[in-house]
């Protein structure tokens, strides 16, 4: 069973004035294995965000399914719902989300400390994942006195503390310059060679071209997907670009 199922997802909007409707997702289906890393691609407008609200169940379908390791998250009740993410889900955002009253070290455990986990383990958490981030120099900062690569390093961290089943990446890399782009793409990397499945959405064929595989949303539905095999990141990109060549003259859907 694979652990993410989206089957014949669909999502209609009704505009607040004249009642309109807006079709951002038509029929998405695609699997998601254990372990993989996949990256979700699109021109704007094209649903990718709404479909990762809804996979963040952050926004409910209009239709079909979401299945996290089995289970349908629209069945989850309201009142359950936010533990059900802390422990399941990790978030990381294009703007770091970081509350700047609070320490690095203080970001990184708010989900754990929401969920009600003692010091001791919090500590022992935090700990193995801000080294192996490169940040554990730099916890007692504050977010306005670190770099912008050193916040997506611990937005990073506090996606992974929780020892979520899966990572969603919103655009993780659009607010970085390209030396702390390439520093982020390289953890992701080595998240997912430890085992971390990762679902990220992104403009960057760059960081596009470090995922697994590639799934190119158009209208509402998956337009084709690639996958990466034993290509180099040099090929991939070059791949990624191909099928955004043909996404944007309207070439067919193939998967």
């Amino acid at each position: 069973m694979a652990l993410l199922e989206v089957n014949h997802l669909k999502k209609i909007y009704t505009t607040r004035f004249g009642g309109n409707q807006v079709q951002a997702l038509t029929d998405v289906g695609f699997t998601v294995e254990q372990g993989e890393y996949v990256a979700i691609m699109g021109e704007s407008g094209s649903g990718k965000t709404t479909l990762l609200n809804i996979l963040a169940s952050l926004d409910q379908p209009t239709d079909g399914e979401v299945l996290l390791n089995g289970t349908d998250i629209a069945s989850i009740p309201d009142r359950q719902m936010s533990a059900f993410r802390r422990e399941n889900l990790g978030f990381v955002f294009q703007d770091f989300n970081l509350l700047d009253t609070f320490s690095l070290n203080d970001n990184i455990a708010l989900p754990l400390v929401l969920s009600r986990k003692s010091p001791k383990e919090i500590h022992q958490r935090i700990e193995p994942i801000a080294r192996m981030l490169g940040i554990h120099d730099l916890l007692q900062k504050f977010p306005y006195e670190v770099s912008g690569g050193q916040k997506q390093r611990a937005a990073v961290a506090r996606a992974l503390v929780t020892n979520p089943q899966i990572v969603l990446a919103d655009e993780p890399t659009g607010a970085l310059d390209s030396k702390s782009t390439d520093g982020l793409l390289h953890i992701f990397e080595e998240i997912n060679r430890r085992g971390q499945t990762i679902l990220m959405v992104t403009h960057s064929t760059k960081a596009a071209s470090h995922a697994n595989r590639v799934l190119f949303i158009k209208d509402g539905v998956v337009f084709h997907q690639l996958y990466k095999g034993d290509l180099s990141n040099e090929a991939m990109f070059q791949k990624i670009s191909d099928a955004l060549t043909v996404l944007a003259t309207g070439g067919k859907n193939r998967e």
